[in-house]
Formats: structure tokens, sequence, C-alpha cells
């Protein structure tokens, strides 16, 4: 009697989890009058994004490039071995912004903001290693592999009201780490994303480049990016749109400007949003010599990001993409584009105020 009581519970279990794994996701677009959706319209890429700024490959002229002597040692930058494993030791004093927005970088891509309203989001939460398949394939073949990825508690997780992804790459939208978020927050994506998100009752927002939703007290806005977009090994290029994000409350704003290349896209956002408070700009994944034209066009370098960040006036510029638990995508070395950054700003005279920090570093600005 134990055993097919045991049994039954266990099949009324597996159905359960069957079902809620299987409930529609609620998905509603929010595209305001003055939204910019950039789609071919016909022709075989017809459906597909595009950038705002094309150029053919390889013609993009780029306002500074470090040329050689790349990668100088610095002092504040403590390395087991040259570039590799290595701490920032500098200082890591913020400008006295006030805006009430906290944050603390998990990583890569990934961030953990607090808001002056009292919100907890994510941006681009991705915890481990990558999904399967790549997760398979990375274990097969021993490439890629993070050695460090700062956790959150299931209590801090549970805490959460918003998350933001910027686009599908692998690095950035994960199906396992959104399972371990749950379905209580609200997603935001690009539109189209919501086609990739796992099934089980979520709660998504899709928007165009330029449209805005209210999240609590927040303006949350999806701005472009100079990238591209694919989940699949065939026939979903480009299918979804890409983004950065930026959120505004009480005329601060915080920009998250997601994977992208350098273009005039920057200039278009400062213009239409003022001045950025804080900007969150990626400098790694861009590779050197005969890939420079590819990895440069859709990710900025290092000094791409310092004059990205004059472009969209910041008041403050935190880096991201390096660092003992990235993936060294197109780098030399875990910290190689952080190394080029710092050169960089000294030989673009850069004005823009540098927080630098490590993964699981926390700051309130």
């Amino acid at each position: 009697m134990k055993l097919t009581l045991l049994s039954s519970g266990l099949l009324l279990s597996s159905v359960l989890l069957l079902n809620a794994c299987s409930s529609p996701n609620q998905v509603s677009q929010h595209i305001t009058a003055d939204a910019v959706i950039e789609q071919v319209a016909e022709g075989k890429h017809q459906g597909m994004y595009r950038n705002t700024y094309r150029l053919p490959l390889g013609t993009r002229q780029y306002p500074a490039t470090c040329e050689s002597d790349c990668y100088p040692a610095h002092p504040a930058v403590v390395c087991k071995t040259p570039g590799q494993d290595c701490q920032y030791a500098g200082p890591k004093q913020a400008p006295a912004l006030n805006t009430g927005f906290s944050l603390q970088w998990l990583g890569h891509a990934s961030f953990l903001v607090h808001t002056p309203d009292g919100q907890q989001l994510l941006f681009d939460p991705v915890f481990g290693q990558f999904d399967w398949p790549i997760n398979w394939a990375q274990h097969l073949v021993g490439i890629i592999k993070r050695p460090y990825t700062p956790s959150l508690t299931p209590e801090q997780l549970a805490a959460t009201d918003a998350v933001l992804y910027s686009h599908l790459h692998y690095d950035h939208f994960s199906h396992a780490s959104i399972r371990q978020i749950g379905t209580t927050p609200t997603y935001y994506l690009p539109l189209g994303m919501a086609n990739y998100m796992p099934k089980g009752g979520y709660n998504i927002i899709e928007q165009a480049w330029y449209s805005q939703s209210q999240q609590g007290e927040l303006n949350v806005h999806l701005v472009p990016a100079h990238h591209f977009n694919s989940r699949k090994l065939f026939n979903d290029d480009n299918r979804a749109l890409w983004g950065g994000w930026l959120l505004e409350h009480n005329g601060k704003t915080l920009l998250f400007a997601g994977d992208t290349g350098y273009s005039e896209h920057f200039s278009d956002i400062q213009q239409r949003y003022g001045d950025i408070d804080i900007c969150l700009i990626p400098i790694a994944s861009y590779h050197s010599d005969e890939e420079q034209n590819w990895y440069r066009y859709v990710h900025t370098t290092p000094e791409d990001a310092l004059v990205a960040a004059d472009e969209l006036g910041c008041k403050v510029m935190i880096p991201w993409g390096y660092g003992n638990a990235s993936w060294q995508m197109g780098d030399l070395s875990s910290h190689s584009p952080l190394l080029r950054m710092l050169h960089m700003q000294q030989q673009l005279n850069s004005q823009v105020p540098l927080l630098i920090l490590n993964e699981g570093d926390s700051v309130k600005l």
C-alpha cells in the first residue's frame, strides 16, 4: 500500500510539474508612438531585424584605435600572471551622483540593480555555464570555461521584481538561469525574444527601440545597440531584436548598453535622453588582427567604449566583459581589455569618470 501511495504521489507530482512547465507565458508588446523598428521588409531577409547604421564590413571608421603596446602592465591591476587572474586594486571612488541606484556586478554582463523606488532588477543574468547544447559541447571539447561566477541566494532571486535581457546569445540569455529566477518577476525583452523563452507562465513584455514601459516608478526604455541576434544553428538569425536598456527615475538615468559595436547610435541616445548618469558599457570580446573587422563591428574595443561614454555624456562609466569569470571570447587574457582601457584612457585623455569593479563588487551611486 505504501508503495502504491508513493507511486501515485510521484505520478501526481510529475503531472503537476509537466502542467506547470507547459503553462502559457503571458506576453504583451509595449511599442510607444516614437518607437523605431528596423526590419527588412522584403526579399530573402524579410522579417529580420537590422542595425540602424549599416556599413559594409571593414569600411566603418573608428574615432580611435590602439596601434601598438596596447596592454602594458598597470600598478592597479594585480595579476598572478601577465594579464591573467587579476584583481583591480586601485581606487573605486564613485562620483557623488545621488541617483538612488545601487548595483552589484555579478561577472561578464550580469548585474544586480537596486532602484530608487526599492525594486530589484537583473540585467542579462547568466549563472554558471552555458545552456544546452553549448554546455555539452564545452565539456566534450573543453572550451571556454568560466572558473568562477558570483552567485545569488534563493532568497535574493526571490526578491527580483524584473529581469531585462539584451539579446539571445548564450552568454547573455540562459534558460537555466531563468528557471532559477522563476515566474514572479516581469521579464523585459526586445521584440521577438519571447519566442525563445522557456514555457511555464512567465510574464513578458517585449519592446521596440525607443519604446517605454512602466515598472513601479521606473521608466524602462529599450535603446538601440549595434549587434545581431541568434540562438539556433540555422534559420533564426536576427528574427528577434537586440538592444540596451535605459532606466529612468525622477530624471536620473542608468544605461546598460548590451553587447554592441561602436556606431552613431550612442550619439542618438544622448540626443534623445540627455547626458546619462550611469553607463554600463562592454569593453571586451573584440578580437584583433585578421578577425578585428568582424568582431569590432559588433563589439566595442576599450577605446570605442571610452569614446561612446563621452558621446553619451556619461557621468560615470562602469566597464564590463573582462574578468576572472569572463569567457574571454576574443580577448588575450582575463584582464587584457581592462589593461587596454586604462592605457587608452591616458592616450585619449578621456575625462569620463571610470568606476572599475571586480566581479562581486557592489556600489551605491
